[in-house]
């Protein structure tokens, strides 16, 4: 269950990365930094890992259940998993787009 909940918040913190069409080259700091915290990464597997979900299609929605399904009475890892996507989209350029994801996503985390 670790690694789907590594995979899972992976997906979602580089979710903004890939849908403003970021940098991964100047993203991938911020993005090894924020997953090392959660889950001990060293800075090449957190980046080798940033470019294999910027290739590949995935559910969000699947993403986010699974990690409201590890979190569900863990208000504060959700917060701070918040915390975190909010650092992603401050990194760069804002859109209106980032917040209607970050809204959606909150809503979905903080359902059960």
């Amino acid at each position: 269950m670790n690694r789907k909940i590594k995979e899972s918040v992976g997906t979602l913190l580089a979710h903004i990365i890939k849908v403003d069409h970021r940098d991964v080259e100047k993203e991938a700091p911020l993005f090894c930094d924020l997953m090392g915290e959660n889950f001990e990464c060293d800075p090449q597997e957190a980046k080798t890992f940033l470019r294999d979900i910027m290739k590949r299609e995935y559910d969000l929605d699947e993403h986010i259940a699974i990690i409201n399904q590890a979190l569900c009475e863990d208000k504060l890892s959700k917060y701070h998993l918040m915390e975190q996507l909010n650092h992603i989209i401050y990194s760069d350029k804002i859109s209106p787009e980032d917040y209607k994801i970050f809204e959606d996503i909150k809503n979905k985390l903080f359902e059960c």
